[in-house]
């Protein structure tokens, strides 16, 4: 049996992590928007505006910010959609998924709201039945705001409450209440969207096993059809860094166990280790199909997401701390062609592989072989060797899957990146994770990080080592 001291490295919510892109040149979108042509593809909005900054958050975000700041922010959103509507046009480019990240895209006006909704209606063209996802948080959850929503076809509303407990949640500098959330909760079952979603955080300094349980026990009451756990990170530009925070992780991963545990009793099914969801009964109205990660195309739309083309990502270059973020808001407001890539990254082959095996191997039901082979004409064995290893270890199991579903994803930066819809052989053998190694997930992703990304995340710390931490993690080779 496989044996670790801290499994918990590094959240690999994307492969690679925006610290190993870098300065383009020459690079225009316009050579690129062919491979959106028809159906099926992702479009994601960052909303960098926030109440205040959660204790543990290194996202994009900024705080303090006027209604004139943001009325700013959306017209440049509305500027560069109608760039990428003329060169999206001739492609016929139809989006199956639109997410609206942040941030709290809620801290928007009513009147902001509309306008956002209405930039992304006047600028792409959005599936029948597409799926719109947006965050929000327990402070800025308002009846009027939750029908702009309902009225705009939202289809899945994720909202942090991280814990029922006051005292967790100041530790964590969350600006709400336990009573707030509640409240929240209410509104959100109120409106009747079809999918809701709470995240949780467990590692919390003072939080035990039982607290957490009392959280997720209470979370229940409100029937969420969708749950996240995520373990405590203090990582790069974090505030609790400043707090002295050292996250227990022995004592965290024992949290995980129980309340993974208990979620699966109380009729959840866990697709990824921080991934929970509600099983409706035999007629699983809203179980999804099973999809490939990894070749899907998204095109994101404002400052903090990246764009998913074919090998290419790009994003605004990355940014944690409040001056960072600024200077890069301000940077994007004032562009006139934003069809020119100045910041990202172009995957080679060998990339593109551990990307594919990161993203399908961290949800389930993890790796089909034959579909692997399809791709790259290799062995997943032969590329990845440390796979055998770890099905001895008993991280890895294989088996045969018919009609799979699909987790939709894990949530890998919110919804940013919509995946193809392909086929799978119904006698396909897959490689899944065991619950062991579901549970060592933020240990195993590290592990197939390329030492080329690793040395550019690495870099970009060294450069912005004035700011405590870091964000970068990898598990020695197995």
């Amino acid at each position: 049996m496989m044996e670790v001291g801290n499994p918990y490295i590094q959240y690999m919510y994307s492969y690679p992590h925006k610290t190993a892109y870098g300065p383009l040149e020459g690079v225009f979108l316009e050579d690129y928007v062919g491979m959106m042509a028809g159906k099926g593809h992702g479009l994601y909005l960052h909303i960098p505006f926030c109440q205040g900054k959660c204790g543990y958050c290194n996202l994009f975000s900024v705080t303090g910010q006027s209604n004139e700041a943001m009325d700013q922010y959306l017209n440049g959103v509305e500027r560069q959609s109608r760039q990428y509507k003329t060169l999206l046009m001739p492609y016929k480019a139809e989006f199956s998924e639109f997410t609206i990240g942040g941030g709290t895209p809620l801290l928007l006006t009513e009147r902001q709201l509309e306008w956002m909704f209405q930039i992304a209606e006047d600028n792409f063209v959005l599936q029948k039945g597409r799926e719109i996802g947006i965050e929000t948080a327990p402070n800025q959850t308002e009846k009027r705001k939750l029908m702009i929503l309902k009225e705009a076809g939202v289809t899945r509303v994720s909202m942090g409450v991280q814990s029922f407990l006051d005292g967790e949640l100041k530790i964590l500098r969350r600006s709400h209440k336990a009573d707030r959330a509640r409240k929240a909760l209410e509104l959100l079952r109120s409106v009747d969207f079809p999918c809701i979603n709470v995240d949780f955080i467990y590692g919390i300094p003072g939080q035990t096993v039982d607290s957490l349980l009392y959280s997720l026990y209470e979370a229940l009451t409100f029937q969420p059809d969708e749950l996240f756990l995520y373990p405590l990170y203090v990582k790069h530009g974090a505030g609790l860094i400043q707090d002295g925070v050292i996250p227990d992780w022995q004592l965290a991963s024992r949290q995980y166990r129980e309340a993974s545990q208990f979620l699966k009793a109380s009729g959840f099914r866990q697709d990824s280790m921080r991934r929970f969801v509600r099983v409706l009964g035999k007629d699983r109205k809203k179980s999804r199909e099973f999809s490939e990660c990894g070749f899907g195309t998204s095109l994101a739309l404002g400052c903090g997401g990246r764009s998913y083309i074919g090998n290419l990502h790009f994003c605004t270059p990355y940014a944690i701390t409040q001056e960072g973020c600024l200077e890069q808001l301000r940077s994007f407001e004032n562009t006139i062609d934003f069809s020119r890539i100045t910041h990202g990254i172009f995957l080679s082959r060998e990339e593109m592989k551990r990307r594919y095996v990161i993203r399908h191997l961290l949800i389930r039901p993890g790796i089909g072989l034959k579909q692997y082979e399809k791709h790259f004409e290799t062995s997943v064995y032969e590329d990845f060797p440390v796979l055998e290893k770890w099905k001895k270890e008993g991280i890895l199991q294989a088996g045969q899957k018919s009609g799979a579903e699909r987790p939709d994803d894990e949530g890998w930066e919110k919804g940013e990146e919509i995946i193809d819809h392909m086929k799978q052989d119904k006698e396909e053998e897959f490689l899944t994770l065991t619950d062991m190694g579901m549970g060592l997930s933020d240990y195993l992703g590290p592990v197939l990080v390329s030492d080329p990304v690793f040395a550019k995340m690495k870099e970009w710390e060294k450069i912005h080592e004035s700011v405590d931490s870091v964000v970068s993690g990898k598990s020695e080779k197995l």
